[in-house]
């Protein structure tokens, strides 16, 4: 009787000194001060000297990442998208289609296909997560930036975020939000780059925000992403305040301890793009973020594919000139075709046409939606076999 107690008091106990461990492991928010981070980002800096020593940094930066948010217990799934594609409209300059596929068994990713009306050749693809909004992947800017690109030479998948839009299987702010998302991502880039329209060697990717954790996110970990541009969210000193950004524990783990800017520099020597400006926790990124990246990207003589377009008279969004300038960022590093854009002294975008809601949504009503779908987080867990 008494084995078999210690053996039940195991099984109850280890879970959850499991649970207590992850959450002293997360850092949360505005996890330090600016001047805290200030210093932080100093320290970071003494702890690598060469490319030899950095490279064994971003290495432990890397599997912290997998490992704390267990994305390597999902499925390796190859194909089987199951792909629902409908709708499909040309516009002036390029197509926009209503898309969803299977993420795994049961989870669906669902957006919008935006791509060029010239088929016969193959073309860049992006990657277009989005921030925290319920709709946000029908307002208008998420739809400019989208259908500019297709217009510049781009297949562009603007996908929602879990939680938000037409991804209603479960609410967002559950425990295994940020692994979801990420998932959601490698299996989008996964379809991107299994199109034959699309050019595996062109492969970008942008959000704002929220959207712009999921951009580096993908980006640390997965280096088919060729060119990335991260938009109002590298921060020394903000961890991003959802479950979705800080809510399991790839910033801190008993052998490494990391924040964005590093997980950001992931990106090197590939092009990256930070978009910042001057009231958000962005503000700084001139003068502590940047110059952290940048010398980075020195290790591999890379300098010139760093680049910081800094705003201080605006805010936090995705607006024209924060659009702009990623135009012309991945105009270069995707080669696409920014003269298929409308210019006078600035990028006209009045060609896009605005649709609405229903036009966008891939499944109309509750009678479309697919048959299989899993409407429970725990069952989902379940599945996955995911510790919490």
């Amino acid at each position: 009787m008494f084995a078999m107690k210690r053996i039940f008091l195991l099984i109850v106990f280890v879970p959850i000194t499991t649970v207590f461990a992850q959450k002293d492991m997360l850092c949360v928010g505005h996890y330090w001060t600016e001047d805290e981070a200030n210093l932080k980002m100093k320290e970071f800096a003494q702890q690598w000297t060469d490319l030899e020593s950095w490279e064994k940094r971003a290495a432990s930066i890397r599997q912290g990442i997998i490992k704390g948010m267990q994305l390597d217990k999902m499925p390796q799934i190859e194909g089987n998208y199951n792909a629902i594609i409908h709708s499909t409209r040309k516009m002036d300059g390029y197509i926009v289609e209503n898309i969803a596929i299977e993420s795994f068994p049961g989870f669906y990713v669902t957006g919008n296909l935006y791509r060029p009306v010239d088929d016969k050749k193959q073309h860049a693809g992006i990657l277009c997560p989005h921030g925290h909004l319920k709709d946000k992947r029908f307002t208008d800017y998420v739809q400019l930036r989208s259908a500019v690109l297709a217009r510049m030479g781009a297949v562009v998948f603007a996908y929602d975020m879990v939680g938000y839009g037409e991804s209603t299987q479960i609410e967002h702010k559950n425990p295994i939000a940020m692994l979801l998302q990420t998932y959601n991502s490698q299996r989008v880039l996964d379809y991107l780059i299994s199109r034959p329209d699309v050019d595996s060697s062109r492969i970008g990717i942008t959000g704002g925000s929220g959207g712009g954790t999921q951009t580096f996110l993908l980006t640390a970990i997965d280096e088919r992403i060729t060119a990335s541009a991260p938009v109002v969210q590298v921060s020394a000193h903000f961890f991003g305040g959802c479950v979705c950004e800080s809510g399991m524990p790839i910033h801190k783990s008993t052998t490494h301890q990391t924040n964005n800017v590093e997980i950001a520099a992931l990106c090197a020597p590939r092009p990256v793009l930070l978009i910042s400006d001057g009231v958000d926790w962005t503000r700084n990124t001139p003068r502590v973020e940047f110059p952290y990246i940048q010398k980075v990207y020195g290790l591999y003589n890379a300098e010139h594919k760093a680049e910081n377009v800094h705003l201080p008279t605006e805010k936090h969004d995705y607006g024209y000139s924060k659009r702009t300038a990623a135009y012309n960022f991945f105009a270069h590093h995707l080669r696409l075709r920014d003269r298929n854009i409308p210019y006078g002294d600035r990028y006209l975008e009045d060609f896009v046409k605005i649709l609405q809601k229903d036009d966008l949504c891939v499944f109309p009503n509750a009678e479309s939606r697919p048959a299989n779908e899993f409407h429970d987080i725990e069952a989902i867990v379940n599945y996955l076999k995911i510790e919490l």
